[in-house]
């Protein structure tokens, strides 16, 4: 999609983040790839989370070498409040976020800020690559290309944004140029004790906040690499505290908003969030797996949650763990078990929604 590419777009200085935690292997060519940019008016921050591999003194070399790089050493307390911090820090007009194990596009910031109109609160979207061991897979979001405003913006995006199998736009803080003012006040709503899903710390209330969203056509920009023991792909004891905790978020995001026709969606976003919860518990290594898996899905408030929300499911893996959550018999988790782990075993690895 072609966009607007006016005279001035170059004075629009964008802030690129990177919040960096023990990434050393990768680190280079994720930086390397942000200052390639033919986009010059850029500046680079790097988040050190009290990294223990060296990642830290490696940032300070770029530093030294590049002004428009910033090094910001904090102690560690998680991706969210290491993109806080970075936040705070830019003095862009836009902002967006790289994860230091990914790369971008020599032309990701000059095609995006061509879709740009200077306008308080607009938001600008690409696709990416996913880079796995194998080889690599396109993935484009699942809305229309376009410009979206006003009541087309309501109702085509903020509107469907919680609530489906297929989310309307991936809710990764990367893949986005925001205008900055689209996350003043919203650190209140953070709740950096989220690991599983913590981008809606930034990502949800920035797009209610959205007064333009572009959804670029093609702009397969962004490479994300999956790196397969990462805690996404492998087993966490803490998942279900992290649903919950995003649950309260929704929740209190949506109502300092004033958004007051939320509840079934966030009802439904739960649900299909569990479906993970489930997968995470069959994958436990330890020996007491369906006890864990039973104690969860038999609670009495999770139970009534998953009777009462109807979920819409095409993809087959879905529909079996949701068969498994609203009959979390024993025989029933563990031919569950035994499929997830003949998924894993032969590579197949997945991937969060």
């Amino acid at each position: 999609m072609m966009g607007q590419t006016p005279e001035n777009q170059a004075d629009y200085k964008i802030s690129v983040i990177v919040p960096v935690y023990n990434a050393r292997q990768y680190l280079a060519q994720s930086v390397e790839s942000i200052l390639g940019q033919t986009y010059r008016n850029l500046e680079l921050l790097l988040v050190d989370d009290e990294s223990t591999d060296g990642s830290g003194g490696l940032c300070d070399r770029y530093a030294a070498q590049d002004d428009r790089v910033r090094v910001i050493h904090r102690k560690n307390g998680g991706c969210t409040a290491a993109s806080l911090t970075g936040l705070q820090e830019a003095s862009g007009d836009y902002c967006m976020f790289v994860d230091s194990d990914d790369y971008i596009d020599a032309d990701t910031l000059l095609q995006m800020s061509g879709q740009l109109v200077g306008q308080k609160g607009e938001i600008v979207c690409c696709n990416h690559i996913l880079e796995k061991s194998r080889g690599t897979i396109p993935a484009v979001c699942p809305a229309a290309p376009g410009v979206y405003e006003g009541e087309a913006l309501r109702r085509r995006i903020k509107a469907r944004l919680l609530g489906n199998e297929q989310r309307i736009l991936p809710f990764s803080r990367c893949m986005k140029l925001y205008e900055r003012s689209v996350f003043e006040g919203n650190a209140e709503y953070c709740d950096t004790a989220i690991h599983m899903g913590e981008d809606f710390n930034l990502v949800y209330p920035a797009l209610l906040d959205c007064t333009r969203l572009v959804v670029m056509e093609g702009a397969l920009f962004y490479h994300y690499r999956f790196v397969e023991n990462s805690m996404v792909h492998g087993y966490s004891s803490n998942m279900l505290d992290s649903v919950e905790r995003v649950r309260a978020l929704w929740i209190r995001v949506s109502a300092g908003k004033g958004i007051t026709d939320a509840a079934e969606a966030i009802d439904r976003e739960y649900c299909l969030m569990l479906l993970l919860v489930m997968k995470n518990e069959l994958r436990n290594p330890d020996s007491d797996y369906l006890q864990r898996a039973r104690d969860i899905f038999t609670r009495p408030d999770i139970r009534k949650k998953i009777v009462d929300t109807p979920l819409s499911l095409k993809n087959k893996a879905n529909l079996l763990l949701y068969f498994g959550m609203r009959h979390p018999h024993k025989a029933v988790l563990r031919i569950l078990r035994m499929i997830v782990k003949r998924y894993d075993g032969v590579g197949r690895k997945d991937k969060a929604r």
